[in-house]
């Protein structure tokens, strides 16, 4: 899965020939898993159809700010798509869109939409080699990037006049790599890796049966996908579950056991930035596994068990400059055992979540936590889906480091 997977991107195309590559850029950002809303100037329209356009973004194409159909008049409201997009990127941008851009100059739909725009704005160059050397053309790059905008640059090659040089649009798939690299550039977790565990672990009595739990993964996997929607290298230890992850920026480590996920989590702690300990792990495992399958024969069996390794103490006694997280899941007396639990093993955070709130626990999409930080300080927050919940554990994370 891409950073841009669920954006809202606005494209801009100008009346460039390089007009034609938006098609193949559309189904880039489809592709990557954006959603796409175009916006064309009227003159585009000769290089490139807005029914190509509309058919690969699967969303009308605007060029006026009034379409007229069946005589009724439909007001294309500029302020509205602006306000709509996470990131518009103009492509191409012609030296002759660039140079209103940069002068406040508002004479179609696509210049009033970026001048509502509250996001943040790439452009593409596209032009003759000449005109992209024209000092007046120099000026306008200098003034839209003053302005925040983000140039991504053209590239060297055969121009449309036959010349080779510089002015060759960016093709789609460089931009769409440059647009994401640009983003996770500003993400708070770049360069940051955080090692998370996730899901149950399945402890063997015979080849054919385990001792396991409730738990379904969900919370693990949604801290993992929004660690990396943060921009951070994603290290995900998960026990046997449905669920499903796809991110450039995670690795997932499949396991089964306490034994296994203890090593795995050993091997990758020492490169940590941060380790979140969201799995529910074994305390028990059998002492003798059968090595056949156990048959019936009296009323009642009798297991001997033993304890499992503590991951998240044994990471707490080696930690150097991690930051530690854990999960505590109560029954009775929450926060005093969550308290409890912060300090025997060394954590930096703790995430208290109980059974007995309604909505909070196993298999579920909603949580209740309270975070509790080394200083015994918590943060009680209400029922929320645990995408929102992974997004807050992450917040306080970042904002108790970057303190």
């Amino acid at each position: 899965m891409s950073i841009l997977s669920s954006k809202n991107i606005l494209l801009g195309v100008s009346a460039g020939i390089a007009a034609y590559k938006t098609a193949h850029l559309v189904r880039a950002f489809i592709k990557a898993g954006a959603n796409v809303q175009v916006v064309m100037t009227p003159a585009s329209k000769d290089f490139v159809t807005p029914l190509t356009l509309s058919t690969l973004s699967k969303n009308p194409v605007h060029s006026t700010f009034i379409d007229k159909e069946d005589d009724n008049a439909v007001w294309n409201n500029h302020v509205d798509l602006g306000l709509w997009a996470d990131y518009m990127v103009v492509a191409p941008a012609t030296a002759n869109t660039m140079s209103k851009m940069a002068n406040g100059i508002c004479d179609n739909l696509l210049l009033a939409t970026y001048l509502s725009a509250k996001c943040k704005v790439y452009f593409a160059p596209a032009m003759d080699l000449d005109m992209y050397k024209h000092p007046s053309t120099l000026g306008s790059f200098k003034s839209l990037k003053s302005f925040g905008n983000v140039m991504i640059p053209a590239t060297s090659g055969e121009l449309a006049s036959g010349l080779v040089g510089e002015g060759r649009m960016a093709e789609p798939e460089d931009i769409i790599s440059f647009i994401e690299q640009d983003i996770i550039d500003g993400l708070p977790l770049k360069n940051k890796t955080v090692l998370i565990t996730a899901g149950p672990t399945h402890e063997a009595i015979d080849p054919v049966r385990f001792i396991g739990n409730h738990s379904s993964g969900k919370m693990g996997f949604e801290i993992a996908k929004a660690s990396a929607n943060l921009g951070a290298k994603v290290i995900l230890i998960t026990g046997p579950t449905h669920q499903k992850v796809s991110h450039s920026l995670i690795t997932v480590i499949p396991v089964v056991s306490a034994q296994e996920m203890y090593e795995a989590a050993h091997l990758y702690f020492e490169k940590a930035d941060i380790a979140i300990l969201s799995a529910a792990v074994a305390d028990y495992r059998a002492k003798n596994v059968a090595t056949q399958k156990i048959k019936k024969k009296d009323t009642t069996l009798t297991l001997e068990l033993e304890k499992t390794k503590d991951i998240l103490a044994s990471l707490g006694q080696i930690k150097t400059n991690q930051f530690l997280v854990g999960f505590a899941l109560e029954t009775n007396n929450e926060l005093e055992h969550a308290k409890l639990k912060l300090k025997k093993k060394n954590l930096d955070l703790i995430v208290l979540n109980s059974l007995n709130d309604k909505g909070a626990g196993f298999a579920l999409d909603t949580n209740k936590v309270t975070l509790i930080d080394k200083d015994e300080n918590a943060i009680v927050y209400e029922l929320k889906s645990k995408t929102e919940v992974a997004k807050d554990l992450l917040n306080t994370i970042i904002n108790t480091i970057d303190a």
